[in-house]
């Protein structure tokens, strides 16, 4: 892998790790009550919800692009 691109997938990684810990570290109690109605969903509703995040990211990179 070229130096830039590893270097960008790090930082890209880095930054979704930030995002993810906006949530529990403002308000830990709503985050366990979303985490906890994540885990009622059942696997069509989570695989939707994936697809849905992968092609808004997918959208975002070819708008950024």
């Amino acid at each position: 892998m070229d130096g830039s691109l590893s270097d960008l997938l790090i930082g890209a990684f880095a930054l979704m790790l930030v995002f993810e810990g906006l949530m529990p570290f403002v308000n830990p109690k709503l985050w366990r009550r979303i985490f906890e109605m994540a885990t009622r969903l059942s696997d069509g509703q989570i695989r939707f919800l994936g697809l849905g995040s992968m092609v808004a990211g997918i959208l975002l990179l070819a708008l950024w692009r």
